[in-house]
């Protein structure tokens, strides 16, 4: 499956946005999905994760109420709505999927996912 990222840019802080990851070359409902971001200097951080077949989500402890994932299986998408942001979730964005039913904790390690987007930039600055 190949991934593409994409809704990433320019905000305020308080402000929203919502990424995208487009899915094609098999159907996401066949994955587990996860996004994952990215600080200069720091190491790639798990936002949150959709367990394959819509059987449950995981996020952040930290960001959680704040960001939530779903999936469109029609489009064959899924989106991290982004709302609140604060100048720490400055970041590169990546979308990863990976066949396997992943349980909660494998969700949130970068070395379960096979399949990753190229990444979209989020910079929250007035």
């Amino acid at each position: 499956v190949h991934l593409q990222a994409s809704g990433g840019g320019l905000v305020q802080p308080g402000g929203s946005l919502r990424l995208s990851c487009a899915a094609s070359g098999d159907s996401f409902t066949r994955y587990s999905v996860a996004w994952f971001r990215q600080a200069p200097g720091k190491e790639r951080e798990f936002v949150a994760g959709l367990k394959r077949s819509n059987s449950g989500t995981s996020y952040s402890n930290s960001l959680k109420g704040r960001f939530t994932i779903s999936r469109d299986n029609a489009k064959n998408a899924v989106y991290l709505q982004m709302n609140s942001l604060l100048p720490e979730d400055t970041a590169v964005y990546y979308c990863a999927a990976d066949a396997a039913s992943l349980i909660t904790s494998s969700l949130w390690q970068p070395r379960y996912y096979g399949y990753w987007g190229q990444g979209t930039l989020v910079t929250v600055s007035s």
